[in-house]
């Protein structure tokens, strides 16, 4: 037998997709709609935890639940590492950045492959339009590799922490591995999104000529809050015959 939970969030979205509720419209009270729904207020909490796990609804801490505006996607350009420049420079979309140094350990050291304890910089980076957070970065470099002004506020870096794109100088290969899953409780936070959500997860690994691993970078967007587009550029076949 169906939930009435499930019912209420139904008719709930109904309304929202119809226009009968709007964009940052606040809904009635929970008190209210249990009331409306002749429920317990449990029963209605778990009918809005559907719909904010969907993305539809946002509680704000003593305020109440609001309807979200519809998110405005970026674009994500794999082969290239970097949010799409036009999107990135849109005047709505600011990005936060904070860099620290830690230690090497567990999965840095398999993804760096660097010795346990090795210094290693960590830049965190959050994509935002208005309160909507759109994207998060999470960037990993070895000490002795880290370009001049990362730590210093420098514009031509903060140029890169904005698009996302791969800090150092170009390079030889950039291997991303894509998939999409659910948040983790870290990403959950910082992206004001529900355990029930989808994030698109890219694990994007930056080598140099000498196969050295110059850049790792952890990547997470909401799913519907970005495209992710891949080019495959084919060369000539060489199996033809040139003659």
């Amino acid at each position: 037998m169906r939930s009435r939970h499930h019912d209420i969030a139904d008719d709930l979205r109904q309304q929202i997709a119809l226009g009968g509720i709007q964009p940052s419209e606040r809904l009635p009270s929970e008190a209210d709609l249990a009331t409306r729904y002749r429920v317990s207020t449990v029963t209605l909490r778990r009918a809005l935890a559907i719909l904010q796990g969907e993305g539809l609804v946002e509680k704000i801490h003593g305020k109440g639940n609001f309807v979200r505006r519809p998110h405005r996607k970026i674009l994500y350009v794999g082969g290239w590492g970097t949010l799409d420049p036009l999107t990135a420079a849109e005047p709505e979309l600011r990005v936060t950045i904070r860099s620290t140094t830690i230690r090497a350990q567990a999965h840095l050291m398999t993804l760096l492959k660097v010795p346990t304890g090795s210094p290693i910089v960590e830049t965190t980076c959050v994509s935002h339009e208005g309160e909507s957070p759109h994207g998060l970065a999470r960037i990993y470099m070895p000490r002795d590799l880290l370009p001049a002004g990362v730590l210093d506020d420098d514009s031509t870096c903060r140029d890169a922490f904005k698009r996302f794109a791969v800090l150092g100088p170009p390079p030889v290969t950039l291997r991303e591995t894509v998939c999409a899953r659910p948040p983790t409780p870290d990403e959950a936070s910082a992206l004001r999104i529900g355990y029930a959500s989808v994030v698109l997860s890219i694990t994007r690994i930056a080598t140099d000529s000498t196969d050295r691993v110059v850049e790792a970078t952890l990547l997470a967007f909401p799913g519907d809050r970005v495209d992710a587009v891949f080019t495959t550029h084919h060369g000539p076949d060489k199996r033809q015959d040139p003659g």
